[in-house]
């Protein structure tokens, strides 16, 4: 995870509070502390706990640790406070709670960040584990202050211990800091589990080699966690000269089916975001699959969890700074969940889970419109857009801060691209999500006409492409075929208008529906 620490301006503080009444509010319930949170897209609630310390106020979701228990996803997440009063720490794990991933509890501060001499004054990702009754939460010690950096290693791993998944100790004896001939200023995001092959416990460490700075997934095990003990291995996997990776974060592995998946997220090079390779052995080789991405680089840090029966991803949609279209992409944001598919070849497919995608059960008959362009038709429900010498397009009225889109693509030509605008104003900008056919993508463009995520996707011609887009505020989430998943974030998107456009293309769009919350 990188990190940021926002010193606090008093003055900002009280706008902020009050936040739920701010038209940029991003999402989250206002109440105290184990209190529903209405979003699908959840961000921490404002005043959590209900004090009037500047700190506990509105933040958002950070990376997420997710961890299945009886029957319960427990979410935790580094919270990305929008207040940060100077001298203290920073990115302590919070927790949201879920029986069905569509709606969720929060359940306030997990464990705290330390003081500025402790090795945790700012925390990193981890993850939970059961060993026999009791639950082992490892997680990054993070602290660069000067006068601690001096005579120890600025990362390291840390742990914590719970009977209940309710009240976690510190365990201060526990520290594990990067090995000779690996880099102790990046060591972090421990991903502990039980490997059935080894019949030991193996944790994932993100680090570099030392020198060269070469990214790796450092291998630990241990036969014993209660011995506080774990000793050193290869790595698991390790950087190819190919992607030369600086770092390679917030690691998960996991079996399903027959095959084996690395997951990791990678935020320097030209590919950033959530990636993955397949083995059939733990043990690798890996491999790497033509696309590697899950989501584009708006959805970051994903770690699964499964019930048992699916596995999800968990990841953050990252916000701009400032918060507007044209905002600079920042760290954390709204958390946003796939369900995971396991493709015929092998490959990862993601969708929207189901729970999500049922609590738009409201039909609206049609979309609104709001204007066409002379060279589209609309004819009950489909619409033609003949936009090959001259953009296309037909906008519809606002349709509020929660809708699932539903439609069927059609592209009928091999160049330029259909889709999707989103007004960010109500002066005419708006930002597009499109196919790209000649260049086997789906990418989003803000107002600006920049592109800023993308995933690459084999389109064909003449071919009914199903794409469901949920949004909620300005989470807007595109889903193909239940193959890819690109999450955007577009402001202004649920105060404007939206619609269809081709460019360089013609393109029918039929079976377009609209529903929203009961």
């Amino acid at each position: 995870m990188k990190y940021r620490n926002i010193i606090t301006i008093a003055s900002v503080f009280f706008s902020l509070v009050s936040c739920s009444q701010d038209e940029n509010y991003i999402g989250g319930s206002i109440s105290g502390g184990n209190s529903e949170i209405t979003s699908v897209f959840p961000v921490p609630p404002a005043q959590w706990m209900g004090t009037t310390d500047p700190y506990y106020s509105a933040g958002y979701t950070g990376d997420i640790m997710p961890f299945f228990d009886n029957g319960k996803f427990h979410i935790y997440f580094l919270h990305d406070a929008q207040n940060k009063p100077a001298g203290k720490g920073f990115h302590d794990i919070h927790e949201y709670q879920s029986t069905d991933l569509a709606h969720f509890t929060y359940e306030g501060q997990t464990i705290s960040y330390g003081t500025t001499l402790e090795p945790d004054f700012a925390i990193g990702t981890g993850s939970v584990v059961k060993v026999g009754n009791l639950y082992y939460f490892y997680y990054t010690g993070h602290n660069e202050n000067p006068a601690f950096v001096q005579s120890n290693a600025r990362e390291s791993v840390l742990s914590a211990t719970s009977s209940d998944l309710k009240k976690w100790t510190k365990v201060p004896s526990f520290k594990i800091t990067a090995p000779a001939g690996y880099y102790n200023y990046d060591f972090r995001d421990p991903h502990v589990f039980y490997n059935d092959e080894l019949k030991k416990y193996s944790m994932l460490v993100s680090t570099q080699t030392e020198p060269g700075r070469k990214a790796v997934l450092l291998h630990f095990t241990s036969a014993d966690p209660a011995s506080g003990k774990w000793d050193v291995e290869a790595p698991i996997y390790t950087t190819t000269p190919e992607d030369n990776y600086l770092m390679m974060e917030c690691a998960d592995i996991f079996k399903m089916g027959s095959n084996w998946y690395l997951i990791f997220s990678e935020n320097w090079s030209g590919n950033k975001g959530t990636h993955y390779r397949i083995s059939s052995s733990i043990n690798g080789p890996w491999t790497k699959p033509e696309n590697d991405r899950i989501d584009g680089e708006y959805f970051y840090a994903g770690k699964t969890a499964s019930d048992g029966n699916k596995r999800y991803v968990f990841g953050w949609n990252a916000r701009k700074t400032p918060e507007n279209d044209l905002g600079n992409k920042d760290w954390a944001g709204n958390m946003v969940i796939h369900e995971l598919i396991q493709n015929s070849d092998g490959t990862l497919g993601t969708q929207s889970p189901k729970s999500v995608k049922d609590l738009f059960s409201k039909k609206n008959a049609t979309a609104e419109v709001d204007a066409i362009s002379a060279n589209a038709t609309a004819n009950n429900g489909t619409y033609s857009l003949s936009g090959e010498t001259e953009k296309a397009m037909v906008t519809f009225k606002s349709n509020g801060k929660k809708v699932k889109i539903k439609a069927e693509i059609t592209l009928a030509k091999a160049n330029g691209t259909a889709g999707f605008v989103f007004h960010t104003n109500d002066t005419g900008s708006y930002y597009k999500v499109v196919l790209d056919i000649a260049n086997g993508k789906i990418s989003g463009f803000n107002s600006a006409s920049q592109e800023v995520t993308r995933l690459p996707f084999a389109f064909q011609i003449n071919t009914k492409y199903n794409v469901e887009i949920i949004a909620e505020g300005s989470v807007v989430v595109v889903y193909i075929n239940g193959k890819v998943a690109l999450t955007n974030r577009i402001y202004g998107r649920d105060k404007n208008k939206w619609g269809l456009i081709a460019e360089g293309q013609t393109s029918t769009i039929s079976n377009l529906q609209i529903t929203q919350p009961e």
